[in-house]
């Protein structure tokens, strides 16, 4: 288990404006304003990755493209090594499910 934590360049990455309720798609929201949440921070990220046991990191020195003011982002990891989910309420595949249960708990 060690091994796969510490390969956290593997883990899928989570930027706080991908939730954000006041941006628009093209600003880089990936799911409905309906089902975002408005101004997320990385720290409630993590939070509710921990609430949902699963493994997270932040990475407070990285900005995102498309707004470099947009300082952190969060590095989830979904799935084991043995192809096992770490929540079964959240499968990758559909990553937008993933996003509409990090705003329900902020």
């Amino acid at each position: 288990m060690d091994g796969e934590l510490a390969n956290i360049k593997r883990w899928n990455i989570i930027y706080p404006i991908y939730i954000n309720s006041k941006k628009t798609i093209a600003e880089g929201r990936r799911i409905g304003a309906s089902k975002a949440c408005e101004n997320p921070t990385c720290i409630e990220i993590v939070d509710c990755c921990k609430h949902l046991k699963i493994p997270s990191a932040i990475e407070l020195d990285k900005a995102y493209p498309r707004d470099f003011m947009q300082r952190g982002r969060v590095r989830v990891l979904l799935k084991r090594g043995d192809g096992s989910l770490y929540n079964h309420l959240i499968g990758s595949s559909k990553i937008q499910d993933m996003y509409y249960f990090f705003c329900p708990s902020l």
